[in-house]
């Protein structure tokens, strides 16, 4: 793929070899190809696994008589969910109606967007299986303890009214009965399916990813969210709210960044901040909680989010 990249740049495109545009061009083309051909296998194979677990099972294992048992196996189980916490929300609001604990379906919001596994094969693929796992123990830790503390605050007359009146979400297919052959099916059509939902926020990113690579000057990020800044970490969670993006799709803007100067903890803040905390993602939120429940969710996720970064930064 990477002399693919060459090729077309140097030969077909002809660019000028060492240039900003040749360098951001070379970026672009080389991690679409990577970054699409990861998305459709893994996308593919997760499918096929989540076809074992319908709604309605889940909904009865994260209804666990101990509530902080329910929080873990609600972030447990959002790592294998939608790639977006927007596309979480119809399932969010199927736990609260059945009866699941506020905190517990908090917990399976935060962990859904915050940790997947796109997210965790690309970063094992582009920085090695520690940085990985790292990630994986802190989004599962602030999911689960976040989950836990809004559980605690007694949040639930913040909910919508009609939330708890809505009936319960139906079971579209009997996956349970499908035949081998026909989870392939139904995998392949779901694969083509996110991947036509998602295509363009992952082009978007790899070319916002592609431009900071080949333009964005060192010392411009080292300035304002490099190692040597002590609010790194603010700023760069305050970077990321305002743009839009699942896991995989900010993954070569992280790349990019941690190229140009940016301390690794700053990096993942800033990637939880986009996944997690973007301004499209509680506007629909907002069609389920009140404003009330939002500023209690995002105040508990940046402050959770910045010790994460700071703590990344101190032991890497």
């Amino acid at each position: 793929m990477k002399s693919f990249a060459h090729y077309v740049v140097y030969s077909v495109l002809n660019l000028q070899e060492g240039s900003r545009l040749a360098d951001a061009v070379e970026f672009f083309i080389y991690d679409t190809i990577k970054i699409f051909f990861l998305l459709a296998l893994i996308i593919f194979v997760i499918s096929i696994l989540r076809s074992y677990f319908p709604p309605e099972r889940t909904k009865r294992i994260l209804s666990h008589k101990k509530e902080f048992i329910g929080n873990i196996l609600a972030a447990f189980l959002g790592v294998a969910t939608p790639f977006c916490s927007c596309s979480a929300v119809p399932l969010f609001i199927g736990f609260v109606e059945a009866g699941i604990p506020i905190g517990v379906t908090f917990s399976f919001l935060i962990a859904s967007p915050m940790v997947n596994e796109v997210a965790v094969v690309l970063l094992w693929g582009m920085f090695g299986w520690k940085i990985a796992l790292l990630y994986i123990a802190a989004g599962l830790s602030i999911a689960i303890i976040g989950g836990i503390i809004i559980g605690k605050l007694k949040v639930e007359k913040w909910v919508e009214e009609y939330v708890f009146k809505i009936q319960s979400l139906q079971i579209q297919q009997d996956t349970a009965r499908q035949q081998f052959r026909e989870r392939l099916v139904s995998a392949r059509a779901g694969t083509v399916d996110i991947l036509k939902r998602v295509w363009l926020f992952v082009v978007i990113a790899i070319g916002i990813g592609g431009f900071i690579h080949g333009y964005v000057p060192q010392d411009f990020l080292a300035r304002y969210a490099g190692a040597d800044n002590p609010f790194a970490v603010p700023v760069a969670v305050a970077m990321g709210v305002p743009l839009y993006s699942n896991a995989a799709g900010v993954i070569p803007i992280v790349y990019a960044l941690m190229e140009k100067g940016m301390s690794l903890g700053s990096v993942l803040a800033f990637m939880m901040a986009v996944t997690a905390l973007s301004l499209p993602e509680m506007i629909i939120l907002r069609k389920v909680l009140k404003l009330q429940l939002i500023g209690v969710f995002v105040g508990i996720m940046t402050m959770a989010i910045i010790a994460v970064g700071y703590l990344f930064n101190m032991i890497l």
